[in-house]
């Protein structure tokens, strides 16, 4: 199975994303990408609603090295191969979160959705809190386990 996105460059991905959400009327598009922590933030205003996604390219370093596992007959040592696969991530957080806004506005342009529905999690408070961070903090609800299979 080859891995998707592994071959992923931000700079177009973002690209696509400020296209998709300047179209919608948003303002104040940017990225942040955290090299250090392995995420890329996503902003943007809409109708000034503030709206602010983070995305861990750590989950697809995850599924990559599962898929396509560190061996001696690789170019690079076990640690520069992890890393690279870190950095991989990172920018194919671009990729995936291109795909899920745009299928997310067309949805939302079609009457499919409401706006607040698809992006309230993502929203920012008016004290700079995330909407999804509060009801995390709040709601304390416990973490998801795996079933049995019967």
């Amino acid at each position: 199975m080859s891995v998707p996105y592994a071959s992923a460059k931000a700079a177009s991905a973002q690209g696509e994303i400020k296209k998709i959400l300047r179209r919608f009327g948003c303002s104040k598009i940017g990225f942040m990408d955290d090299h250090e922590n392995y995420t890329t933030t996503l902003y943007f205003v809409h109708r000034g609603r503030q709206v602010q996604m983070e995305a861990s390219g750590k989950g697809w370093a995850s599924m990559f090295l599962r898929e396509e596992p560190w061996n001696k007959r690789r170019h690079l040592n076990q640690h520069d191969y992890e890393q690279a696969a870190l950095n991989q991530g990172v920018r194919a957080t671009s990729s995936i979160l291109r795909d899920w806004v745009k299928g997310q506005i067309t949805a939302i342009e079609c009457g499919v959705l409401q706006f607040e529905h698809v992006f309230a999690p993502y929203m920012v408070s008016e004290n700079g809190v995330r909407i999804v961070d509060v009801i995390n903090k709040h709601l304390a609800l416990p973490s998801p386990t795996k079933q049995e299979d019967e």
